[in-house]
């Protein structure tokens, strides 16, 4: 135990120049902090390990100097294979200018590369990409002009297009843990997610490389049942025991017992949000939710729909999940996301995406940037900004029905919510209704041709996708329907008879109770909201609320 145990400074040193590493962790859940930074302290004062390949699958850091970030230096990394850019900014700017080779693939796909590594196989074999940037018929992934390669293929089998994503050797772990015995046996008990770790230390091992996991502590021997091991201490080279400072659970929390099932939070009254364009959004969005689903949210605006479920009390009538491997429970937000609050179950980041990408998803709540006629949307690629797809692609290929949830333009905008409706007083700075996104992340035409159900919702309006493009299909009480939506978007989108309006409820400041939904017709509250909003206009009756008759 005593020669497995080294400081994170000796573990730097012991990284060649030009290796290919693999590092662990879902934004701050599970990143080896302390071993980054540690890395980065040895290049910058002697300029080794250099020209590092980097690959990793989720998004890992804070969008300021934590993470990833570490390795945002010039000289380096030579090359970057990620599932998620956008909270690894030097990273991201090294990749926009050409300096590094960079790849963008789904995250799902890069869990799954290292467990087929580990097993000794060519690559991945999988449909997860078609008919995205990812797609080699399209951009192949690459970020860069610089990054020449193909690393994904376009190969039929059995009748079939399917993707093939090429293996490699991988030489370094950079992993994490709670607990490690003098075997090397790495327990995960005060960790919120074990995450793709084993599958990596395996890859490593089986390439013939180093393992190098950080944890809290070290004992004799583990007090553990065996199932509690996580990464088995044949597979561990070195251990490296981190400051807390450099190993909180998640990097705005040291440590909620609630997320690695230590306690179970209380189920005590929600304090409610206030009442805003993303509180309403999360609101509509609950109302689509079924009893029994097994649901996914993403990260950003799908997480209000967590807390409005909660400030309704309809947590218990679904099952939320999030890609890294939380079951049940409710997730967090933030700079902890990925993290779950009494979780029916947690498992392996590899084993959930199986999940998702075999179909067993009913719903899917995403965040929505840019779309266009076809229903095609961007949330990867901004010009300079790169965000990457994180596990999008899994997600979205691969459930039944789909919502998009974002506000309706983008920036700041000024709303005024009162009297069970609400009024533009102001839009924000960028559309997000274009004639063609920018890079498409997720295919409209593929979506309808497999029949999925796929929903656009915002604060002030709600579009379905249809085989002919999108369709208004709800329109916000107090909203005008030219100025408000038609002005704010550069196609103009199918609207029929049947436009209606958004529940009044989701623009009133106090519980909805939607047990009572059905106790109105939602004709009749149409028309009853319809005729109270155009009394108080002075305009035509299509200012607030204009059906394609009028």
């Amino acid at each position: 135990m005593s020669e497995q145990i080294i400081s994170a400074a000796q573990a730097a040193q012991l990284i060649p120049d030009g290796a290919t590493v693999a590092t662990a962790g879902f934004i701050g859940i599970g990143f080896a902090e302390h071993l980054a930074k540690a890395i980065e302290q040895r290049f910058l004062s002697d300029g080794h390990p250099k020209e590092l390949a980097l690959i990793y699958a989720a998004g890992q850091g804070d969008a300021k100097q934590r993470g990833l970030n570490h390795f945002g230096h010039e000289g380096l990394v030579r090359r970057v294979v990620g599932g998620h850019w956008g909270l690894a900014p030097t990273l991201g700017k090294l990749a926009l200018d050409n300096k590094i080779e960079a790849y963008n693939l789904p995250q799902g796909v890069i869990c799954h590369l290292f467990r087929d590594i580990a097993a000794g196989k060519k690559g991945t074999l999988t449909h997860v990409g078609l008919n995205t940037f990812v797609d080699p018929h399209y951009e192949g992934g690459k970020i860069n002009t610089i990054s020449t390669e193909d690393v994904v293929e376009r190969v039929e089998i059995m009748g079939e297009e399917q993707l093939f994503y090429k293996a490699f050797p991988i030489d370094v772990a950079l992993l994490r843990g709670t607990t490690a015995d003098r075997a090397g046996n790495i327990s995960m008990e005060r960790e919120a997610l074990p995450l793709e770790a084993l599958a990596i230390a395996q890859a490593v091992k089986n390439s013939g490389g180093r393992v190098f996991v950080q944890v809290e502590r070290v004992t004799d021997q583990h007090h553990l049942t065996p199932d509690r091991i996580r990464i088995p201490g044949i597979l561990v080279d070195h251990v490296i025991v981190a400051p807390s400072e450099d190993h909180q659970q998640t990097f705005s929390e040291p440590f909620n017992p609630a997320y690695c099932g230590d306690i179970r939070e209380s189920k005590s009254a929600v304090q409610p949000a206030p009442l805003t364009a993303r509180k309403i959004i999360g609101r509509r969005a609950l109302m689509e939710l079924r009893k029994g689903s097994v649901v996914n949210l993403g990260i950003g605006m799908p997480e209000e729909v967590a807390q409005v479920a909660a400030e309704e009390g309809r947590l218990g009538e679904f099952t939320l999940t999030v890609e890294p491997g939380g079951i049940g429970g409710k997730p967090a937000s933030g700079l902890s996301f990925g993290a779950v609050s009494n979780a029916d179950a947690i498992i392996d980041q590899p084993a959930q995406f199986d999940f998702y990408d075999g179909g067993g998803l009913d719903q899917a709540f995403l965040g929505l940037a840019e779309t266009c006629p076809e229903g095609h949307v961007n949330v990867s690629r901004f010009g300079s900004k790169l965000a990457g797809a994180g596990g999008f692609i899994n997600i979205t290929q691969n459930t039944r029905d789909l919502y998009f949830l974002g506000t309706f333009t983008s920036g700041p905008q000024e709303l005024e919510i009162q009297d069970h409706s609400i009024k533009v007083a102001s839009n924000g700075p960028m559309r997000k209704f274009l004639k063609s996104v920018q890079q498409i992340t997720f295919n409209g035409d593929a979506a309808v041709r497999n029949g999925q159900r796929v929903l656009f919702i915002t604060e002030r309006a709600v579009f379905r996708l249809t085989p002919e493009g999108l369709k208004l299909i709800e329109i916000a009480p107090g909203i005008n329907l030219q100025k408000d939506i038609l002005d704010q978007m550069d196609f103009k989108p199918i609207i029929d008879d049947d436009l209606d309006l958004m529940d009044p409820r989701l623009f009133h400041d106090g519980p909805m109770n939607l047990e009572h939904r059905g106790s109105m017709p939602i004709k009749h509250m149409r028309n009853l909201f319809r005729n109270l909003l155009n009394s108080q206009h002075d305009d035509s009756p299509e200012t607030a609320f204009a059906s394609p008759a009028a």
